[in-house]
């Protein structure tokens, strides 16, 4: 799979709007059907500062990159950003979430 997390640091002023102004993007790329998740957080230490976790197949990402409401995204964040995003993006080995063996819920 390809395992993708991204820091986005918006401006103070967008930061109530930011889900707003990726809704389409997100929608859109959770229809995919290569995407295994595409999940959106909020920093608890900086309001400002989303981080987005995405995983795809590994034949998915071209696709991804290559769509309509990608290029529309890439359009449309940069108004709403203090900075270009920081990234990393690897192919793992993995095939989705697995359970954590330091901390068992019973």
């Amino acid at each position: 799979m390809i395992f993708i997390v991204v820091k986005f640091n918006v401006k103070p002023e967008w930061s109530d709007r930011w889900i707003d102004l990726t809704r389409d993007f997100t929608e859109a790329t959770r229809r995919e059907p290569g995407n295994l998740w595409f999940d959106w957080s909020r920093s608890v230490e900086d309001p400002n500062r989303f981080v987005l976790v995405e995983a795809f197949q590994d034949d998915a990402a071209e696709a991804h990159v290559n769509s309509d409401y990608f290029s529309q995204a890439m359009e449309d964040m940069p108004q709403a950003l203090v900075e270009t995003p920081e990234i990393i993006s690897e192919r793992i080995g993995a095939e989705g979430w697995g359970r954590m063996g330091e901390l068992t819920v019973n």
